[in-house]
């Protein structure tokens, strides 16, 4: 019994269940970084971001925004994004959702009518700090046939 409530209070403590909400009409300026879920209906004026390696997930609702860079595992956008987008995980660009920047991405969903004004760039390497991997080539060897 005593394991089970220890496991519990590990889960409450690790932010993965709780939700931030940035509401309608709220304007936050600054850079912003959270664990569990942050859903923005309000506009953002900064880079927001979590730990690649955790589970977190970014929703822009219709009508919310974002000018500045994101670098967030899971992301959904239905709103405006002004700067480049990093998702170490999975990325969904809904109906509503307006990019202006380049999008780098391990998994993508692509509705219609969703709009990118920059590049699409696959990173299925992607390391946990969600930036791009350099591909290593192993050195040429040469067989002679004979």
């Amino acid at each position: 019994m005593l394991r089970k409530k220890e496991k519990a209070n590990t889960m409450a403590s690790s932010g993965s269940n709780h939700t931030t909400l940035i509401a309608n009409q709220t304007e936050v300026c600054g850079d912003m970084h959270f664990r569990g879920n942050l859903v923005i209906e309000g506009r953002v004026r900064g880079n927001v971001s979590a730990h690649s390696d955790s589970d977190a997930r970014l929703q822009i609702v219709d009508g919310g925004m974002i000018e500045g860079e994101i670098r967030v595992p899971h992301v959904v956008i239905n709103g405006d994004v002004k700067g480049n987008v990093f998702a170490s995980r999975h990325l969904e660009l809904s109906s509503k959702a307006m990019v202006e920047g380049n999008v780098h991405y391990k998994l993508i969903e692509m509705v219609k009518g969703a709009q990118v004004n920059g590049a699409l760039v696959s990173n299925v390497d992607m390391e946990s700090t969600g930036e791009p991997r350099m591909i290593e080539y192993a050195e040429e060897t040469v067989i002679d046939a004979e």
